[in-house]
């Protein structure tokens, strides 16, 4: 999956999140990863020391490892989050996305 790493982009992958009911805090702390995931209390905590690309990519890497009730998602988000799980999110080119 291709896109630009706007601010844009990480509202759109943050409103993903709330609607799978997931909360994200960006914290300072001793992540190995950037990232800690607390899956019983559906919290996520990112550095909060990233930038925009480093904030997208640590929630892109994430994504696959929760659990988001399709059927909560709205329709356009639907259709957004099985693009994102469509293809690998590793090595992605700054080129446009759906949006």
């Amino acid at each position: 999956m291709s896109f630009k790493y706007t601010p844009n982009t990480l509202k759109k992958l943050e409103g993903l999140y709330e609607e799978a009911r997931y909360i994200i805090r960006y914290e300072k702390g001793n992540f190995n990863s950037g990232y800690c995931i607390l899956e019983e209390r559906r919290v996520v905590v990112i550095n909060k020391f990233f930038s925009v690309e480093g904030r997208i990519n640590a929630l892109l890497e994430i994504l696959p490892s929760i659990n988001v009730p399709e059927e909560e998602l709205s329709g356009e988000m639907l259709k957004w989050y099985k693009q994102l799980r469509a293809e690998p999110t590793a090595d992605t080119e700054q080129t446009q996305m759906d949006l």
